[in-house]
């Protein structure tokens, strides 16, 4: 299967961005903004094609731990401080996401870029390492992320550009390496510094960086699925399993239904992707263990259409959007977000909306146990008898996992 890698990562990086920034409030396109200085920086060090679209995908993912960090820490009683995760402890993250990232599939060796995207240069960094044993991208990249921790501005202004330039005298030999300080003043020069907060900066990103698309296994494929699974099944503990289940389920459906290989396998990426919406829904909404008012079950509606906005962006995605973005529509057109009707919905849309439910029903949460199949069937059934969903897929569910259950 041939896909966008780069346009599926930007997506991610949005999905990182709302998660952290309702955690640790990091400021808004943090990813993307580290992402663009990486890249500008990289093409003054003539890093270009393969080399440049490897570098921009591990600058949006840097912190692609970092929630996962502090959700295991929440759990276990650590508090926020003012946005700020207490006894942060660095390594830990990096270490988190350089295992995240392994098996993801790029061009070329990627090692420690990650591990080591928080290293100083005179090797007090958390695993005390030197700029001469950091590989080029990481150090590329820490530069980057520690500008714009140390600027934490949206509108950049003289005022930024001159704390950003004397920031960079006292850090660098020290923090940052002498050869990353030249290249960043040499891409940078102050006017192209103030863009740096406008509103067309992703637009810029994508217009430096080579878009390869790339022929994947299905090894490949589900590596980037539970990749994404992960980031928005970490957000909330209420449903830490559920994107996943989906994936698994839409999967084996598909294939217990008849459909090809490619069909199954992106029936997979699209049920790890379903709920990537959620992102931009508060916790507050997500984890509230009582009904919904009418106003907070308005915004949590608003997932599936968050869903289909960012998948908008991968190239050539339309498909796999589609199968994703209307696991709540109905065939009697009162589901969400579009109102879609039996004649605008097809086999793998309907697939998806009764393999949504069906998890959602099975799995545990901590305010629930999994309901049993049977009974589980018995909803969906009576949601068939409605007019919501279609019957013979519910059948087929019932079948399928009756095996496995």
């Amino acid at each position: 299967m041939e896909l966008d890698v780069l346009g599926l990562i930007g997506a991610c990086s949005y999905a990182l961005d709302c998660v952290e920034a309702e955690l640790v409030y990091v400021t808004s396109k943090h990813a993307k903004r580290v992402a663009y200085m990486s890249v500008c920086m990289a093409q003054t060090m003539e890093i270009q094609d393969k080399s440049l679209q490897d570098l921009a995908i591990c600058a949006l993912l840097h912190d692609n731990a970092l929630t996962q960090y502090i959700q295991e820490e929440l759990q276990q009683g650590v508090k926020l401080l003012e946005g700020r995760a207490e006894n942060i402890q660095v390594g830990i993250h990096c270490s988190m996401g350089e295992a995240n990232i392994r098996e993801l599939p790029f061009h070329e060796n990627v090692e420690n870029v990650i591990l080591y995207h928080h290293e100083n240069a005179d090797g007090s960094g958390p695993f005390k390492k030197t700029w001469q044993e950091i590989p080029r991208f990481a150090r590329i990249i820490h530069l980057c992320d520690i500008l714009d921790g140390f600027c934490r501005v949206e509108n950049f202004t003289t005022d930024t550009w001159e704390r950003a330039k004397s920031f960079l005298a006292r850090a660098k030999g020290t923090i940052v390496d002498e050869a990353c300080v030249d290249a960043f003043l040499t891409a940078f020069p102050e006017e192209h510094f103030l863009t740096l907060g406008e509103a067309d900066l992703e637009k810029r990103l994508w217009s430096k960086v080579p878009r390869i698309r790339q022929e994947l296994t299905f090894n490949q494929i589900k590596a980037v699925a539970d990749f994404f699974a992960k980031i928005v099944d970490y957000k909330s503990p209420f449903t830490s399993t559920h994107s996943l289940g989906v994936a698994t389920d839409a999967e084996q459906l598909s294939r217990f239904m008849g459909f090809d290989e490619e069909t199954s396998e992106k029936m997979y990426l699209a049920g790890a992707l379903h709920d990537i919406g959620k992102v931009a829904v508060g916790n507050e909404i997500l984890e509230k263990p009582d009904r919904l008012t009418a106003d907070e079950y308005t915004v949590m509606k608003h997932h599936a259409a968050y869903t289909y906005d960012i998948l908008s962006e991968v190239e050539d995605f339309e498909q796999l959007r589609d199968w994703a973005a209307f696991h709540h529509e109905r065939l009697d057109g009162t589901g969400y977000p579009f109102g879609k009707t039996a004649a605008e919905l097809d086999v793998q849309e309907r697939m998806m909306a009764c393999v949504d439910i069906y998890q959602a029903l099975t799995e545990s949460r901590p305010y629930k146990s999994g309901m049993p199949h049977e009974k589980a069937c018995g909803i969906l059934m009576e949601m068939a008898d409605k007019g919501w969903l279609d019957r013979e897929i519910v059948c087929q569910l019932e079948a399928c996992f009756r095996k496995i259950y």
